[in-house]
């Protein structure tokens, strides 16, 4: 698929305010907030959202917001939710506006997100007297934590009025600027958190028969779990396990006692799931039995898997290539998103916006300390969900 050699043109409304989303985005990247601390985030939406002419402006969920663009006419009501939280994750990047929050940075692209919805609202309400129907907004809080989507609908705001259905974009360092990726059905997978504590014997590292280390348990744990998805899955299963994070030990002459794995399951259904932590469970206790160990395993599914509506989808694709010039990608992730919760209960559909920028031939990851976007990307992105809103106002039917 080749990327497009020139951007599509934005409006020019879009235009008007595309400095001022970039330093509302800006200005949030420079004070990331983690989940459900998201108080100075707050602070600043809702004071962007009561300079415009919206209603129902209001703190949601603890520390999200929410605002209301009713239309000139009776209509369906469409959802746009944001995403506003960041990470524990200290940024080493040169930009000048640079986390000033050590240890948390945006490494995901949230306060892209957020400042696009703050555009988007403007926008609609703009526009209001075009629309036929309703958009509610939504600056959801906790997405990296879970829990923010949940809370929210728990808190009612798909009623009064009534939401029809769902949208919502993720900032994509993987999708080039003037491209999006988006599919129906699984798009999103369920994340399924693990923890394993692993207890030897400790001793003195110049008498290792003495004692049951807990590192080189671990180190065979870790090896062998890295057959579960290429061995005890059939070959068209879709699944990911992954150990990030390995604690163990006092210091180097001393054989550890016990050490703690955690990491992540991926899948995209319950049955692919229950199998992995079946075998998660055979593996890690006959691998710990073969040395003299215990273990304790203990995981937490945070989401259900994210699921694109097939009408939904086939609309955004159809925008997407009308205003992007090519057929948008189609490739699902093992990654999760909490967005799963207002699918679960709405049609809806989630795609990535491309924003990938490259510095000397590096791009910067998600969750990584050295994420960046492409700024370019932003008034595509509220220039496309323009066309979302206006468009699923117009030609979807619920």
């Amino acid at each position: 698929m080749n990327s497009p050699t020139k951007l599509p043109k934005v409006r020019p409304a879009v235009d008007c305010i595309t400095d001022h989303v970039i330093a509302v985005r800006r200005d949030l990247h420079q004070y990331p907030e983690l989940s459900w601390k998201e108080e100075r985030t707050q602070g600043v939406l809702l004071e962007e959202l009561s300079k415009l002419d919206l209603e129902d402006v209001r703190p949601i969920a603890k520390t999200g917001a929410t605002a209301l663009v009713r239309g000139k006419s009776e209509g369906p009501c469409v959802l746009w939710r944001a995403d506003i939280d960041a990470l524990p994750v200290p940024e080493k990047t040169d930009l000048p506006f640079a986390s000033r929050n050590e240890g948390v940075m945006h490494a995901c692209g949230h306060d892209t997100h957020a400042a696009i919805g703050l555009g988007l609202a403007q926008l609609a309400s703009e526009a209001r007297g075009m629309l036929a129907g309703s958009a509610r907004f939504v600056f959801q809080p906790a997405e990296e934590a879970s829990g923010g989507a949940a809370l929210c609908i728990s808190e009612g705001i798909l009623e009064n009025p009534k939401v029809d259905f769902c949208l919502g974009l993720h900032i994509s360092a993987d999708v080039p600027v003037g491209e999006i990726n988006v599919a129906a059905g699984p798009f999103f997978a369920s994340p399924t958190s693990l923890r394993i504590k692993i207890q030897g014997q400790g001793g003195h590292a110049a008498s290792p028969h003495q004692a049951v280390d807990a590192v080189v348990v671990a180190a065979h744990v870790i090896t062998a779990l890295q057959t579960v998805v290429s061995r005890a899955l059939p070959p068209l299963e879709t699944a990911v396990l992954t150990i990030g994070k390995l604690e163990a030990g006092f210091r180097g002459n001393v054989i550890a006692e016990s050490a703690e794995l955690r990491g992540t399951i991926r899948t995209y259904n319950d049955r692919v799931r229950t199998k992995m932590l079946a075998r998660v469970e055979e593996i890690v206790s006959g691998v710990c039995a073969a040395f003299g160990a215990t273990a304790e395993i203990k995981h937490t599914t945070s989401c259900p898997p994210l699921v694109n509506d097939e009408k939904v989808t086939a609309f955004v694709q159809a925008e997407g290539e009308s205003f992007f010039g090519m057929e948008a990608r189609a490739s699902q992730g093992m990654g999760a998103e909490d967005m799963a919760y207002f699918l679960e209960e709405r049609p809806g559909c989630y795609f990535w916006l491309g924003a990938r920028k490259e510095v000397n031939g590096v791009s910067g990851r998600h969750h990584d300390p050295g994420f960046i976007i492409d700024e370019g990307a932003i008034p595509l992105g509220m220039e496309f969900g323009m066309r979302l809103i206006e468009g699923s106002l117009a030609k979807l039917s619920v």
